[in-house]
Order: structure tokens, then C-alpha cells, then sequence
């Protein structure tokens, strides 16, 4: 049995990251009874306006990162691009039950995939490569098209490359002299994309939240539809994935993965160690959100049996949609809707997003389609 350390309301959960996903946990923490302390380099990020302590830094100083430590009773992040020097100080501490390895792994595009393979999930054919040499080499193994990506960094499209035929390999070579590491990967067939979202605790349960179905436009997340549109055989698949990930891993807390969905089969494409963009259904759609969850995970808690209310379906607001969803709010009774508190509405920028549930599908999908129309109006 592992040592359990149990956090409780009154105590303060510091959060590394002051982003929209720190601010949604800090409100599921405060409707539960704690105190947040955030780290963020940002004067009045969305996180620390809820907050009781700001540590206005960057996340790498260690000062502020000793400083955190020491007003928190626990620790969590909000995205995974926490510096591991810091992560490791919070774990040595015995503050940061989520440890540092998760963040090691999902850091890190090939280490994801390493750690995959090594447990024979079903992945995309990958390389990886350290300058143009080795790419255009690469290349001469995979059948096109297929995607080069930086091994570290990148989100919403940024820091990939598609190939879609010869002509793009010398574009790929100049990628990874530019970029180097990279991990070439097969471009998949896919009928559609989901996401397995689930919360471990300390003594490895594991709740999983139903699986979410996912749209993209312009390489962003645009909307997620609960339940997926999918068989029972790639449901089953797709949890034993996710469990043997999550145990693999020793995750504690909210998880997400992403998988592309081909007739009855699934094909792992990445992990992300904390709640996730596509689990935001969750806060209206269930009985307990991926944040409550996470909360009582990192807290020593146990988890709450996941129920979906209702047909769920979130849309995200982009800093170009605002001002439609600030209409939508005056005229319409369906919707709820999350803004971030974010200072600047930009395009592309999430600001927020808006959950539509009802008894059912079809009442769902009648509900996004009148916002959509007024959306493009």
C-alpha cells in the first residue's frame, strides 16, 4: 500500500501555472474548502484571480518554485512543460504526488512513444531524427504522408510539419536542421479522433470519464461530443490502453490521452498529465468534472463513481468568437458558458468555452447547430 498523504479543504493546493486549467481547478478546489497558492510569470493571470497567493516568476525559479513549496500543503501543474529540476525539488519534499516522471515522459515526444511501444500499444510507425540527414534517411522507410514533429514543445498544430508527397521531403529536411530533435510518424487513416480522460488516485484507482469524440479546425480543438460515436471493442481497447498507461506511469490525478479511431481499431497519438481541453464537458456533463477529480486525487481523497448526467457538447470560444458568444448569452437560454478572465481577446486565443446538454443527442446537436448559425451570421 503506498503512503497516502490526505490534504484537506482549509489547506493550501499551490498550482503551478496560471492558465485556464489552473483557474478551473482552483474554483473546484475552492467549492471544496481550499486556499490556492499559483505560480505564473503573469500579473493577474486567469489563475491568480481566484487565488490567495500569486508568486509572480517564471516557473524555472527556483526561489519561487522554494517559495510555492513552502505556502502549499500539496502541489499540481497545469501543463507539462513544468522544468524538471523544479518538479524534482517539489517531489523530494513530498508535495507533488503527481512526481515527476509523468512530466519526464509526456515531455517528451519520444519518450511518449518509447513507452507505448514498450507496452505493445498500437502506435503509428516513428523515427526519430537529429538533422536533415537522418530525416531524409528516415524518410525512405515510411510511406507517405506521414508528419515530422519537434520532440519537445508544440500544441494546437504549432511545431509540426505534414509530408504529403516527395516534393515536402526538402521542406522536412530543412525542419529538422531547424529543430532537431524530431519524430517522424506515419500519418494515420482515422475515422475520427477521441480522447480517454480518467482520474488516478494514490492507491491506483481509477475513474474514467466517458469517452469524448473530437473536432479540429485549424489544427485547435473546436468542439467535443459525449458519448463518442463508437463501438464497445474500441471503448474496451481504449480504456485498457489507458489503464496500463496510467498504472505504467504511476499517474496520479486527471489524465488525458488522444487516439485516432479506425474502424474497430485505436492508434495512440498523445498524452497530456492533467485535466485536459477535451474533458471540459465534464463540469456540467457529470456528476464530478476532471477538476473535482483531480483535486481529490493530488488530495489523497477518494475518487467519486463517474456518472454522465446527460448528451454533452463543448465548444470552444477563440478570442475571434467573442463577441458572438456575448450575444448568444443575451438571446439564447441554452449554453453554459466559461470565460477564462484572460486580458486580451486575440484570434485563435482561447478565451473560454460554452457546454450544451440536454436529455438528448439529438436536442444537444439542435442547440449547437442554432449557436453555430448564429455564430456565422
Amino acid at each position: 500500500m503506498p503512503n497516502i498523504k490526505v490534504t484537506l479543504p482549509g489547506q493550501t493546493i499551490g498550482i503551478i501555472g496560471g492558465g485556464q486549467l489552473g483557474r478551473m481547478m482552483a474554483i473546484a478546489a475552492r467549492y471544496m474548502g481550499y486556499k490556492i497558492a499559483v505560480l505564473d510569470p503573469t500579473p493577474d493571470c486567469p489563475t491568480a484571480q481566484i487565488a490567495d497567493h500569486h508568486v509572480v516568476a517564471a516557473y524555472d525559479d527556483m526561489d519561487a518554485i522554494k517559495e510555492l513549496t513552502e505556502i502549499s500543503d500539496v502541489v499540481t501543474y497545469e501543463f507539462e512543460n513544468v522544468d524538471l529540476t523544479a518538479a524534482t525539488y517539489i517531489e523530494e519534499k513530498g508535495k507533488l504526488p503527481q512526481g515527476a516522471y509523468a512530466l519526464e515522459i509526456t515531455q517528451n515526444r519520444e519518450k511518449e512513444k518509447t513507452i507505448m511501444k514498450d507496452l505493445n500499444l498500437p502506435i503509428p510507425q516513428f523515427a526519430i531524427v537529429h538533422n536533415g540527414g537522418e530525416c531524409a534517411q528516415a524518410l525512405t522507410e515510411f510511406n507517405l504522408p506521414a508528419v515530422i514533429k519537434t520532440c519537445r514543445g508544440g500544441y494546437d498544430g504549432k511545431g509540426q510539419l505534414k509530408i504529403e508527397s516527395v516534393a515536402d521531403i526538402e521542406d522536412a529536411i530543412k525542419f529538422a536542421d531547424a529543430h532537431h530533435p524530431c519524430i517522424i510518424e506515419q500519418w494515420i487513416r482515422f475515422d475520427k479522433e477521441v480522447s480517454v480522460v480518467f482520474s488516478r488516485s494514490q492507491t491506483g484507482e481509477i475513474a474514467y470519464f466517458p469517452i469524448a469524440e473530437n473536432e479540429h479546425r485549424d489544427h485547435i480543438l473546436y468542439k467535443t461530443t459525449v458519448p463518442a460515436a463508437i463501438s464497445t471493442v474500441v471503448q474496451e481497447k481504449a480504456m485498457e490502453a489507458a489503464k496500463l498507461l496510467g498504472e505504467k506511469m504511476n499517474i496520479v490525478g486527471t489524465f488525458a490521452i488522444e487516439m485516432f479511431v479506425y474502424k474497430d481499431d485505436i492508434y495512440l497519438n498523445e498524452m497530456a498529465p492533467r485535466p485536459h481541453n477535451s474533458g471540459h464537458y465534464t463540469i456540467e456533463g457529470c456528476n464530478i468534472s476532471q477538476f473535482g477529480q483531480h483535486i481529490r486525487a493530488i488530495c489523497g481523497l477518494p475518487l467519486t463513481p463517474i456518472e454522465l448526467l446527460q448528451p454533452s457538447v463543448m465548444v470552444n470560444i477563440l478570442g475571434e468568437h467573442m463577441e458572438d458568444v456575448l450575444n448568444h448569452m443575451q438571446t439564447s437560454e441554452n449554453g453554459h458558458v466559461h470565460l477564462y478572465g484572460k486580458a486580451e481577446a486575440k484570434e485563435k486565443r482561447k478565451m473560454g468555452h460554452i457546454t450544451f446538454i440536454a436529455d438528448t443527442a439529438e436536442k444537444v446537436a439542435k442547440q449547437v447547430a442554432a449557436y453555430e448559425e448564429n455564430d456565422q451570421a
